[in-house]
């Protein structure tokens, strides 16, 4: 049975020296407590205290009352915490994207995962400097009915994240980084010693986990330190031997314990929300604000779940009515969730995510039709693209490339508005329907109505104003959606045998070569001491050929071991003559080489949103999926297949490197995850001229593009929501195609006795006239 956070805490706890007390709390005089209210232990330098200062032990006291000596906005409070790090000898590193594309997760969730890499299957951290600061932003889908409400939730935040790798020698530990980050708050941001609470926590990921210090000022968490030290499970642990600093503070949390304003999005989206409050001609009764914002906090609707019951309570406590309260309060929420999920959609969009129907793209097509719905609801005019544009140039200190994102951000935006009108137009009769037919609209109704036909809550209750909306709606909607699909590989013992060297990297022109078996497996799979044939890999087939006189149908790759399937049987220990078809390896060289070029070519055209989603390589044509919006139109197909031979006809160089996967990704950026992440520290990267494009890559590629041949767009068509395929051929294949249509006209112009040039015209008169013959087939009738 697996140990849960509860137990190991618990344990842990039977020892708090060990693992929470830093040197800090002996040189000041913390004193650990623990907390009447909630039993949390906590770290105080006021004896007497006996509440933590977590909510709902504690409501904020900041509000209206700060008690920073300065008051900074959001990109100046960045810039404080960035000098201090740096001046304390932290290299200060750019912003990650926010989708991705180094790690199995749809979007980055916190800082460390900027450092997260796999190596041989298992979880590593790789760090371009150490010590270093990041300011991250990230997406968090689990919040969304919160977002606008508690003044502090958000889908998309600003972790400023401090790591450290320590060894004994290199990097900090834990007293270094509390002693930091105590100076930070208080000589900073003039913070007072006995107003900051550390309290006792742990942190449990997938394949790592320690303990964790979370700070408190006046009832606001603004940063929790993680002290990761334990590879593996509580269940199965081993002490780590780098050990890992992990800080993650909200930005937004010490820029509005600086303003003590009465939300958190007053400070982050200071522009925006003045823009739209201006636009609207709102004016929000801030002294009431204030007050309900100190109870707000505790609107938390994953533990509330009866949010009308909390309004009630909270219109008690501020005396007034809850038709007052909402009055005064709602439209704000419905700015905040605005300006929160624009935000979001910015970043995500400018860093290649899609709003869509499948995977990461689901979430934030559930935000964007949240904001389309309270500005439809509120019955407001809003341009969401300019308050995009908003974002941008107020965030251009931290994220100077989402500027250049708008043009793509608008057509998407605009795309998304059209289909989210259409749905609108559709509600009302199938609301109707369920009505007429006596059906109840439930929660799992309300879940069918979003899965099947994208309607929102509040789209139906346009229609319907007394359906009842569970709190965590959205919670349930999006997670399903954040499970990817695993398939099962086929698997070989390979256990036991050594790494098979791939020679076809040294010589990728080479075909005939010697070597011994070493392993016959399950009487079809040969392990060989050495390849040269190409195992299937990076949506490339795999080579074919002969090894002595049996035929090679299939080469797979499992570990670092690489079986060849054969038609026969051999012994073990014997040296055979390998033969790889050379004709056959030809053709999927420069369908793979083409396929970079295809990928290149429709982010010329399309714009940067593009991204490889899948690809196949095989013999009779190749496939790209790519991430695109809507649909390729006739025009679009051919300025593709037109900038491509552009590409091919200039004879680019196709350089191969090997590189240390850091250096990989701070000389080329995380657009070399074309295909997905890369498993080992040094990664073969693929670059086609200049900056046409760059890619990390397994696969055998041609020399020149010149040797790829015409490259020849076969058909698109729109696979998935968000996902268009290209199917191609290029060099003899491609020629071969274009014969055999050839042929194919020539034979129906024959038929027709026409010309070629009339074919089309013939067929459509033909056709016109067997239309006519059966209206005079059906009125003989």
């Amino acid at each position: 049975m697996s140990i849960d956070k509860k137990q190991v805490m618990k344990k842990f706890q039977q020892n708090p020296d060990r693992y929470w007390r830093v040197k800090l709390f002996e040189e000041k005089g913390f004193v650990r407590k623990q907390c009447k209210n909630c039993g949390k232990f906590f770290w105080t330098l006021t004896p007497d205290k006996e509440l933590c200062q977590d909510q709902p032990c504690q409501t904020y006291q900041f509000i209206g009352d700060p008690p920073t000596n300065k008051k900074l906005s959001y990109m100046d409070t960045w810039k404080t915490v960035e000098k201090f790090f740096v001046k304390k000898g932290h290299a200060s590193v750019r912003r990650y994207p926010v989708v991705c594309r180094w790690y199995p997760l749809f979007f980055n969730i916190a800082s460390i995962i900027d450092f997260y890499r796999i190596e041989n299957g298992n979880l590593s951290f790789e760090f371009p400097s150490n010590p270093l600061i990041v300011p991250q932003f990230c997406l968090r889908f689990n919040d969304i009915p919160n977002v606008g409400i508690t003044g502090k939730h958000s889908t998309c935040f600003c972790m400023i994240g401090q790591h450290s790798l320590y060894d004994g020698k290199n990097g900090y530990w834990k007293d270094r980084c509390i002693e930091l980050d105590f100076d930070l708050l208080t000589k900073e941001f003039g913070i007072k010693n006995d107003e900051i609470i550390f309290i006792e926590d742990m942190w449990l990921g997938p394949a790592a986990f320690g303990t964790s210090l979370e700070y408190f000022v006046r009832g606001l968490e603004v940063g929790n330190a993680v002290f990761t030290e334990f590879n593996g499970t509580p269940d199965n642990y081993t002490e780590m031997k780098e050990k890992v600093i992990d800080m993650g503070a909200g930005l937004e949390r010490l820029a509005w314990i600086t303003n003590g304003t009465p939300t958190q999005y007053d400070v982050v989206f200071e522009p925006v929300v003045k823009h739209l409050i201006n636009e609207l001609n709102i004016n929000p009764d801030w002294e009431f604000f204030s007050k309900y914002a100190k109870l707000a906090g505790n609107l938390n609707l994953d533990e509330v779940k009866d949010i009308k019951k909390a309004r009630d309570l909270i219109a008690k406590q501020l005396n007034v009515s809850v038709d007052v309260l909402n009055q005064k309060v709602k439209p704000m929420e419905a700015i905040y969730a605005i300006a929160d999920h624009t935000m979001a959609l910015t970043f995500a969009i400018s860093d290649g995510a899609l709003p869509s129907n499948v995977g990461g793209g689901y979430n934030l097509r559930v935000i964007l039709r949240r904001a389309f719905s309270f500005i439809d609801e509120n019955k407001w005019a809003l341009d969401l693209t300019k308050i995009c544009e908003l974002h941008a140039k107020h965030l251009k200190y931290v994220a100077p490339e989402l500027v250049n994102h708008i043009d793509d951000i608008n057509k998407i935006l605009d795309v998304e508005r059209k289909r989210f009108s259409n749905t609108k137009q559709r509600t009302q009769r199938i609301v109707e329907d369920i009505v007429q037919k006596g059906e109840n609209i439930d929660e799992n109704k309300l879940i069918e109505l979003y899965d099947s036909d994208g309607i929102t809550p509040e789209l139906i209750r346009e229609y319907n104003p007394d359906i009842k909306v569970p709190s965590d709606f959205y919670i349930k909607v999006t997670s399903k959606h954040m499970k990817e699909d695993k398939f099962e590989k086929q698997t070989v013992d390979v256990s036991g045998l050594p790494q098979t060297p791939l020679l076809f990297y040294d010589d990728q022109n080479k075909f005939e070569f010697s070597a011994k078996i070493l392993k016959f497996v399950d009487n079809q799979w040969i392990v060989l001491d050495k390849t040269y044939f190409y195992p299937e890999g990076g949506g490339q087939k795999s080579d074919m050929g002969f090894i002595g006189s049996n035929p090679v149908m299939d080469i797979q790759k499992i570990g670092n071991v690489v079986l060849h399937k054969i038609v026969g049987s051999v012994k073990e220990g014997e040296d055979v003559s390998c033969r790889i078809n050379k004709a056959r390896r030809e053709i999927l060289m420069r369908h793979h080489t083409a396929t970079h070029i295809i990928n290149a070519a429709s982010r010329f055209v399309l714009g940067s949103h593009i991204w490889q989603h899948s690809t196949e390589k095989n013999t009779d044509k190749a496939r790209l999926d790519i991430t695109h919006y809507d649909n390729l139109t006739e025009q679009e197909i051919e300025k593709i297949e037109e900038k491509a031979n552009e590409i091919m006809l200039k004879n680019y160089s196709v350089k191969i490197e090997w590189l240390p996967r850091v250096e990989a990704e701070k000389r080329y950026g995380f657009g070399i995850y074309q295909g997905g992440a890369a498993p080992n520290k040094n990664i073969r990267v693929v670059s086609i001229g200049k900056d046409i494009d760059v890619e990390a890559c397994g696969g055998t590629h041609v020399e020149k593009t010149k040797d790829v041949g015409f490259i020849l767009i076969l058909r698109t068509k729109r696979i998935q929501d968000g996902i268009v395929r290209l199917e191609y051929c290029s060099g003899d294949v491609a020629e071969k195609y274009l014969k055999e249509k050839s042929d194919i006209l020539k034979e129906a112009a024959d038929l027709l006795k026409t010309s070629e040039d009339n074919v089309a015209h013939n067929a459509l008169e033909l056709f016109e006239k067997w239309k006519e013959r059966k209206k005079e087939l059906k009125k003989m009738k």
